[in-house]
């Protein structure tokens, strides 16, 4: 009898075991898949190449102070992940049921009722209020054009991509403030007042250096991309191609916007804070670029396009960081 007693306690337990794990594997499958979930909410690809892009400014502006603050860069990294994520996310909320006419976007976490829009909503607020607290932290413009980056992206550009061509040029001007966030936030407040007093350069003609050189290439960059993915944007009614068609001009628009590259790239070597080595690189990007540019202007085919598209992707981050390491103090 109680050999019996003892074999049903231990059946008893070893159910039990078994439960447990069964609940622990459910909760660390929920936790993996709201982990899924938050990263294609914030877009992680697209926010890390943003966040990129400010740590890199960041680090110019340090070198142009002679010193780099380790911790602060931390700050800035974390803040613009936490403020790139938020415009992401309220991108999401507002074209919750535009995602669910097209393929790629119909598996996002809201599209799919993984994630309700109020979820979304709460993260997306959480994130951008502690991102631009974070980066006022830093100094007061880097927080402010965050905070400007935030509704020009979700709230203006997002809107607008369904009524007018004219939404790549709005959308590029949030797209090209990460890197005068990143530069201004390498500065506190009583450094910036120092430098607008006997070297005004730095503090005006890097930034806005930087910042044109990622409003221009987002021309060819979203343009390439809107060619390849027309047909996917067309179910959601989005007016991407400057002509909103897969003709002559859009291609055409698409080689100009390659060729400008060329004069860009070049601005900070003629500004006297880019060495010849981020020259020589930006003219053979500039080549390439043109050259793939050229070659889907002749075809028009989708091929074609993905070579300036995925050029798109390697040129800036890399010109970016070479001229980084060819930085020439003001």
């Amino acid at each position: 009898m109680k050999i019996a007693e003892r074999d049903m306690q231990a059946k008893r337990m070893a159910s039990g075991d078994v439960a447990v794990q069964k609940r622990g594997k459910g909760e660390l499958a929920e936790v993996m898949q709201f982990v899924a979930d938050f990263k294609q909410l914030v877009k992680i690809r697209l926010t890390m190449t943003v966040v990129f892009s400010a740590s890199i400014a960041f680090l110019i502006g340090s070198k142009q102070q002679g010193d780099i603050n380790w911790i602060n860069w931390l700050i800035l990294t974390f803040g613009g992940f936490l403020v790139t994520g938020s415009a992401n996310g309220f991108n999401e909320i507002i074209e919750r049921d535009l995602d669910k006419l097209m393929k790629r976007t119909a598996d996002r976490p809201i599209p799919s009722g993984r994630m309700t829009t109020g979820q979304a909503l709460v993260l997306s607020l959480i994130m951008g209020i502690a991102g631009t607290y974070t980066l006022v932290s830093l100094n007061f413009i880097a927080g402010l054009l965050s905070v400007f980056s935030i509704v020009l992206y979700a709230f203006i550009y997002t809107p607008l991509k369904r009524k007018s061509p004219i939404a790549v040029f709005v959308g590029a001007f949030p797209g090209a403030l990460p890197p005068l966030i990143g530069y201004y936030a390498a500065f506190s407040q009583n450094d910036l007042a120092a430098y607008s007093q006997y070297n005004a350069g730095a503090i005006v003609m890097i930034p806005l250096v930087l910042f044109f050189i990622q409003f221009v290439w987002q021309f060819p960059h979203f343009w390439s991309i809107a060619w390849v993915l027309d047909e996917d944007y067309k179910r959601a009614g989005f007016r991407l191609l400057p002509t909103m068609k897969r003709d002559k001009l859009s291609a055409f628009m698409v080689l100009f916007s390659t060729l400008l590259m060329f004069p860009v790239s070049l601005l900070p070597y003629y500004f006297g804070f880019g060495g010849i080595v981020v020259s020589i690189a930006s003219i053979a990007g500039a080549l390439l670029f043109s050259w793939y540019g050229l070659k889907f202007f002749l075809k028009r085919d989708l091929a074609s396009a993905r070579r300036v598209m995925f050029t798109s992707f390697f040129y800036l981050p890399l010109i970016q960081l070479i001229l980084l390491f060819d930085f020439n103090a003001l």
